[in-house]
């Protein structure tokens, strides 16, 4: 069962014409700029549920750094600890190592028919089947080569609708902070130009 979410807005939004299809959508604020993605919720609600809970501080962790169970902003402050010109960025990892998680895993959702078929897309990082707990990546795909190996071993739950140029920028760089991670609903009658990424 998805949470009831209201809009939650810590600061206004930056990015400009954004797509503002209905729809839930998370908000990436980085040292490089800003990530918009729209989560799939339909497709992959078990994930979404995870991540927004987790994100929105609502969802309850044993915090990697003190072994303490906790809830709060669990993405707040973390960093992009993991970096592939051309393929990913991938964060969620209190560490900032790739080996810190929340504490628990959950299944996959493979089985939605999406595939890593386009640039942008956000998947949940594991270590095998049914291991998903925190730690997430976006697809950046500068290269021309879809990452189509991946297809069926990680669950995608969203995909970039603006700030595709920061993940690439983050591509390029090292350790780039996950300052916020803000979840947003976006209702039914918002109107707003299309951008595309």
């Amino acid at each position: 069962m998805l949470l009831p979410l209201l809009t939650l807005l810590a600061a206004p939004l930056k990015a400009a014409g954004w797509d503002t299809t209905a729809g839930l959508y998370a908000i990436f604020n980085t040292g490089k700029g800003d990530i918009i993605c729209r989560l799939f919720e339909k497709e992959s609600p078990v994930t979404v549920d995870n991540f927004t809970g987790l994100a929105l501080g609502t969802k309850e962790y044993t915090d990697p750094r003190d072994g303490k169970k906790k809830t709060g902003r669990y993405y707040d402050g973390t960093v992009f600890h993991r970096v592939i010109a051309g393929f990913m960025i991938q964060g969620g990892d209190p560490l900032g190592q790739g080996t810190g998680g929340p504490g628990y895993t959950f299944e996959d959702e493979t089985s939605n028919g999406l595939k890593f078929d386009r640039d942008g897309l956000l998947a949940m990082a594991n270590a095998g089947p049914n291991t998903n707990g925190s730690q997430f990546f976006i697809t950046e795909n500068s290269t021309g080569r879809l990452p189509r190996h991946l297809d069926g071993k990680h669950t995608i739950f969203g995909e970039v609708v603006e700030g595709q140029n920061v993940v690439v920028a983050i591509a390029n760089a090292e350790r780039v902070p996950l300052t916020t991670l803000r979840i947003v609903r976006v209702a039914g009658n918002a109107k707003s130009p299309m951008k595309k990424k």
